[in-house]
C-alpha cells in the first residue's frame, strides 16, 4: 500500500490502483481527493473536511463514497446510500479497504468550547489516523499517524502517545500551523524524547512512502 501525505492532516492511501483518502481540509491541497474512490472524514472542522470540495467530488463521481461521523455524514444527506455515517467499533470496507473506526470526541481544546465527535480509522490493519485526537486503537497497528501541532495538545501528549501506541513507524500530521522554526524545534524534541517506536518522522506534502 502506498501512502503519501497530502496538506496538513490528509494522506491518501492506493492499491491495485484505487484511492482512499482521509481528511481532505481546506490545506489539504487542491488536488486531495483526485482520483479517489473513498473519503474518510475525522470530524467536521475544516482543516479536516473541506465541505466544497468534497460535495463537488461527490456530484461530479456517482462512484465517490464518503464515511465519516453522524454529524459530518448528515451535512452530505443528498447523496444518499454514498454517504455512510460510521461510529467507535464499527468495521466497514471502503473501496476495497478494510476500516475499523476508533474513538468517539475530539480533544478538549477549551473548557468553554463543546467537544464535539471525532473518529480515528485504522486501515487495512497498517496505518491509523486518529483525527484530532490521542485515540488508540485496541490492535497493534505498524504506522501512527501523529498530529503534532494544534492549540489543543501540548508536546508531552505527543511523545506520550507515540509510547502507548509503540508502533513500528509514525509520521507527523497536523502540521499546517508550524513554521521552519517550529518544525526545526519538533524534530529536536522528538529526538530525544523516549518512544517505544523511536521519534516520529517529518514528510514534506506529496512525499510517498510502502506500508
Amino acid at each position: 500500500m502506498l501512502l503519501t501525505k497530502l496538506g496538513h492532516s490528509c494522506i491518501r492511501l492506493e492499491k491495485e490502483g484505487v484511492r482512499l483518502v482521509i481528511d481532505p481540509g481546506i490545506w489539504a491541497g487542491p488536488d486531495a481527493i483526485a482520483g479517489a474512490s473513498a473519503i474518510l472524514v475525522t470530524h467536521e472542522h475544516p482543516d479536516h473536511l473541506d465541505d466544497r470540495a468534497i460535495r463537488a467530488a461527490l456530484a461530479a463521481d456517482p462512484g465517490l463514497q464518503l464515511w465519516a461521523n453522524e454529524t459530518v455524514a448528515g451535512q452530505f444527506g443528498e447523496f444518499g446510500g454514498r454517504v455512510h455515517p460510521v461510529r467507535h467499533g464499527d468495521v466497514v470496507t471502503a473501496a476495497g479497504f478494510d476500516v475499523h473506526v476508533y474513538g468517539s470526541e475530539h480533544a478538549i481544546i477549551d473548557s468553554a468550547i463543546p467537544v464535539i465527535r471525532n473518529t480515528g480509522f485504522a486501515v487495512d490493519g497498517q496505518v491509523f489516523h486518529p483525527g484530532d485526537s490521542f485515540t488508540l486503537s485496541d490492535e497493534p497497528i505498524p504506522v501512527l499517524l501523529v498530529p503534532v501541532s494544534a492549540t489543543w495538545l501540548k508536546f508531552s501528549e505527543v511523545a506520550g502517545y507515540i509510547r502507548a501506541a509503540a508502533p513500528d513507524r509514525a509520521y507527523w500530521i497536523h502540521d499546517a500551523l508550524l513554521n521552519d522554526k517550529g518544525a526545526s524545534l519538533l524534530e529536536n524534541l522528538v529526538r530525544v524524547a523516549p518512544a517505544a517506536s523511536g521519534p516520529a518522522s517529518y514528510l514534506a506534502p506529496g512525499t510517498s512512502i510502502e506500508v
